[in-house]
């Protein structure tokens, strides 16, 4: 079990088994990263692993978090999933283990009690959620006897998320901001740019220290060159003015660069 829960993450998505993505996590642990998020479903648990391992750093000092895939949602994959899961990441337990999307096999009188019984038996250590929307996760912060640590949810200065924030501080959880740049589409948007020239500093950087500024938000940037883990890893030094804060508060804009329609923000 790991405290080093860091509220920058660095997040592994598309980052391929092997030595990308073991290249990867060494170098962003070495530059200072301390959570590293991945998922059943991204193929590189092992090799997340074994980027840990081979950064200069105590493994205890690393706090890792996966996902349990759609498929692995019923009480009996869910438990027997973690397990492999936790072989593969070569630890004694997941520090964060999440449901990675209400849909196909979820559900809640199921995969709730699962998730419960996983940390009961020390597999896991904490619970999260990925992809709810407020309702869902609201009935499940009830259903479950354990906390809700994290909320993962796509976040970014053109998708604001407000209501999943005011409802990560209610209640005492982190949200977790996967896609936390838009993919660079933040780099396309005068008002990130013009904030980002004053500070001598990039559109993605802003973003990132936007999402800092707020309370209990953690964004997870995944960056496969290492000049960008460094980077990302730089705006946790970025200071934004109140009125940049604030010019950031006020884009009215909601646009997902995760989408699908099965997703539960679409009636699923």
């Amino acid at each position: 079990m790991s405290d080093a829960f860091g509220r920058l993450g660095y997040g592994t998505y598309k980052l391929a088994g092997g030595e990308e993505c073991v290249g990867g996590v060494a170098h962003a642990v070495e530059t200072g990263y301390r959570h590293v998020d991945t998922a059943q479903g991204y193929d590189n648990e092992a090799s997340v692993g074994t980027g840990i391992d081979r950064a200069d750093v105590d493994r205890e000092d690393v706090f890792v978090a996966t996902k349990l895939s759609t498929e692995n949602l019923s009480y009996d994959d869910a438990t027997a999933t973690a397990r492999v899961s936790r072989d593969r990441l070569g630890v004694d337990s997941i520090d964060l283990l999440y449901v990675h999307w209400p849909i196909d096999t979820y559900d809640p009188e199921e995969t709730l009690p699962a998730l419960d019984g996983l940390v009961d038996e020390g597999v896991v250590d904490r619970i999260g959620l990925s992809n709810f929307r407020p309702d869902q996760l609201e009935t499940a912060i009830d259903r479950l006897d354990h906390d809700v640590f994290a909320h993962q949810v796509e976040c970014h200065p053109l998708l604001q998320q407000a209501e999943l924030r005011e409802l990560a501080v209610e209640h005492g959880h982190y949200l977790v901001g996967y896609s936390p740049i838009a993919r660079n589409r933040v780099a396309d948007v005068d008002v990130l740019r013009e904030i980002a020239a004053r500070h001598g500093a990039s559109p993605a950087q802003v973003s990132l220290a936007w999402l800092l500024s707020k309370e209990r938000v953690a964004p997870i940037p995944k960056a496969a060159s290492f000049d960008h883990v460094e980077e990302n890893w730089a705006a946790r030094d970025l200071d934004l003015d109140p009125e940049d804060v604030e010019r950031i508060d006020a884009l009215e804009r909601s646009e997902r660069v995760v989408d699908f329609e099965d997703a539960s923000w679409n009636g699923a």
